[in-house]
This record gives structure tokens, sequence and C-alpha cells, in this order.
């Protein structure tokens, strides 16, 4: 019986080796002409080598094989995974989706790969500049695969049913509530307990980091201690079958077959690694006087660009805590916004829209297109007694915010069936209260 570890640290210089091999890491260098046990030295790196210091990644892992050991790629049929942003028109309306199908197994068996629906994106990753929505459903484990994205980081938020999943680093265990990053060439596994469902936001061209704190100061937000990174696991197997190694290569998929597995690192030392974090741990900031504070202050994690300021992605989660905030309609307020916002919901009921958003489902707020409170919502906040209040308990909504003017695929719009055509009712109630005799 494996029992699951974890080291803490985000981006932190971590060294791991399976307690079956003790002395497994090389002493001193990282290269050796013969490594401990006879294995082989392999290289995996997530950043150029002249990046700067802060922004380098890479790690070192010593394995039974190289991952170089497999028959040549070849395509795999992607389903509804795509990157093809011009298959439909554009649509700026505002837009929300029903809870997204899991298929019933046994009549429709699906993994974590054959489960991936792309819902919305922009750019490319040839270019190295782009993010991507995909919804997972599924319902059985990976068997003898494993799958490694070419093109970028998966931020994966599972909405039901836990993931376990085993990557070249070790074994991770991933339940709502919580999330974990694969970064960009990490080979990883997903066996999963029954129906299965969550989102997944993929960046190409840049990792995520923890956002800057500015005022707020040394701690806040999500603290670096709070990530936790698997310890070194690795299985001595063949496979005479035929395990097959997928690999997401400039948005499509590709199949190469190889006699062992590839979850046979034995120890590995680095900073570049998959990671969890669960976000009952996120110290929220919240505005105690008057007014909102805008909601970058719920930020986990941001993918940069080059201009300063403006994320490429955010993964923004709006928790439970505490609304007291004076003379103020505490509900988050009408907007248009130059960036584009998806939001998801693991559990509960989000705040300003009690009705229509459940979880498993989905909306998307497009660039500069109207989006706030609907009529309920409104009145209710409008009239009620202002007093220190809790917010959002038993709740977990989460956004992914982008710089780009993401385009909804057709599986989205069409081929899901689950977009709600009535979403822009809920603001038909919304009535005038002006009264130019009344200040």
């Amino acid at each position: 019986c494996f029992i699951l570890q974890y080291m803490s640290g985000f981006g932190n210089e971590h060294v791991s080796e399976d307690p079956r091999c003790p002395g497994a890491l090389p002493e001193g260098q990282n290269n050796p002409q013969v490594c401990p046990y006879g294995l082989y030295a392999e290289q995996l790196s997530g950043s150029a080598f002249t990046c700067p210091r802060p922004t380098n990644k890479r790690s070192w892992l010593y394995r039974i094989l190289p991952s170089v050991c497999h028959k040549p790629f070849k395509p795999l049929e992607e389903g509804h995974l795509t990157h093809n942003w011009d298959e439909i028109e554009p649509d700026p309306n505002q837009l929300r989706w029903k809870p997204f199908e899991i298929p019933k197994a046994p009549q429709n068996k699906m993994d974590f790969v054959s489960g991936l629906h792309t819902l919305c994106g922009a750019g490319e990753p040839r270019g190295r500049n782009g993010i991507a929505v995909h919804i997972f459903v599924c319902n059985t484990s990976m068997i003898d695969r494993c799958l490694y994205n070419s093109d970028g980081d998966f931020l994966i938020v599972p909405q039901q049913g836990k993931l376990l999943i085993t990557t070249e680093f070790g074994k991770m265990l991933v339940e709502p509530n919580e999330i974990c990053v694969i970064q960009q060439g990490m080979r990883f596994s997903v066996e999963v307990f029954g129906e299965t469902r969550g989102y997944i936001l993929e960046v190409y061209g840049a990792h995520f980091e923890l956002p800057d704190l500015g005022p707020i100061g040394a701690n806040g937000l999500a603290n670096p201690r709070d990530f936790l990174v698997p310890v070194a696991w690795y299985e001595d197997r063949q496979v005479p079958g035929g395990y097959t190694v997928i690999s997401k290569y400039q948005g499509k998929l590709f199949a190469a077959q190889q006699d062992y597995s590839p979850f046979n690192v034995v120890a590995w030392h680095g900073n570049y690694t998959p990671y969890k974090y669960h976000l009952e741990k996120f110290m929220v900031i919240n505005a105690v006087a008057f007014d909102h504070a805008d909601p970058s202050i719920f930020t986990v994690l941001t993918a940069k660009t080059t201009r300063a300021g403006v994320a490429l992605a955010d993964f923004v989660i709006f928790p439970p805590r505490w609304g007291v905030a004076n003379n103020t309609f505490r509900p988050p307020y009408y907007h248009r916004n130059c960036m584009s916002e998806f939001m998801g919901l693991i559990k509960g009921h989000y705040e300003a829209k009690e009705e229509g958003f459940q979880p498993g489902g989905g909306s998307l707020h497009s660039m500069m297109t109207p989006h706030g409170p609907d009529a309920d919502c409104f009145e209710k906040a409008s009239k009620a007694k202002l007093e220190p209040e809790r917010v959002a308990d038993g709740t977990m909504a989460f956004m992914f915010e982008s710089s780009l003017s993401l385009a909804v695929t057709k599986w989205g719009l069409q081929t899901s069936n689950r977009l709600d055509k009535n979403y822009y009712k809920c603001w038909e109630p919304l009535k005038s209260h002006f009264n130019p005799k009344c200040k």
C-alpha cells in the first residue's frame, strides 16, 4: 500500500528519491559517467537555458530507461479537443452553460484524454502565446496510457470526483476544492473512481506563478508553503501489449507505443515539478470600510504577459469570507471589462446568480460585454440591512480571466447542447428607479 506524501513550497528546489533505492540521486553533479543503480540521467527543461535565475525552470530525472525509447508518434483522433478558433462565427453575448453531462459507463467508457472538450480559447501554440479552456468529463481510468502537453501548462480544477494523478515525479490525489498544475512536457496518467468532471485552464508560452503582493506585504493570498509537490515513486513494469504515450502537440494529439511504464523515475531534483493546492488555504483579503476592492485580490495564480500588470491568464477564486462594508452594494457590481471572464462553480451557489449558475456549469462574459447581478440579487442587496455577514459559505466559484479575446468552439455553442439560451432573461426584470425629484 503506497501512502501519498508531499513536499511543500511553491517553485522550491526539491530533492526526492524513492526510499526503495536510497542514494539514487548522484552527489555533487547532475550527469555522472555512471549513475547510481545503473539509471539514466535526463533533464526536463521548462524554460530556456539562459533565462534569468528567478525564472529558470528545470529538473533532473534519474530513470530506468530514458523517455526517448518509444516507437514513432502517429496521429490520434482528438475528438472535441481543438485550437481552431474560427470554426464558428464569434458570439459577443453573455453565455452560460448548464452542468456539462458526464457519459454513463459502461455504455460509453471515457477516460481523461478522450473526455477533453475545448470550450473556448485564443492564440496559437506554435507562436507560444494563448490560452484554452477545456471541460473534462470521464468515467474510467487511463489504463496503460499517459498524456503530456507539448503546448503548455494544464491547471486542472476537479468539480466532481477525485483524481489520482500519477506523474514522472510521483503521485498526487486531487479532490474537488483542490487544484493541480501539470506543467509543459510532464507525463501523467489519471485514475478516477466514478463519474468525474472538471475544468482546465491551458496556457501557451508562460508558466503560472504567484501574483505580486505589493502593499499587502510579505504574506497573504495563496502562501508558498501551502503548495504541495509529490515525492519520487517508480514502477519497473514491462508492458508487452504496449504502453501508449500521448502527446498534445500544436493542438493535435499523437500516440506512440513503448513496452514499459514511463513512470520509472527513481529519483529527481529541481524546481520544475507538478504541484497541487487546496483552495481553503487561501488567505482572503477584503474591504473593511466601504466599497469593493477589485477582484484581483482573489488571484491564486497568474501567467504573465510581457506587459506589466497584464495577465495572459489569472486563476481567481471567490471563497467564503466576511462582508462588512458600510453603505455599499455588496455583491459584484455591474461591469464591462477589457478582459475575458470565464467562471465556473465547484460547489454551492454563487452570490450574484443564485439561480441558473450551477456546479459543473460555467459562464463566459467576453471582452466589453456587460454583466453583473441578476434582478433578484440587485433588489435584495439594495434593501438589505448592512450588518457583518458571511458571504459564500459552502461555496467555491472561480474565474479564468484573460487579456485575450476568447472564441467559443462549435462544441461549446452547439454540440454540447448545454448552452442556456435564456441567460439574458435574468436581467430583463431590472427596472428604472430614477426619480429626478429625489436625491
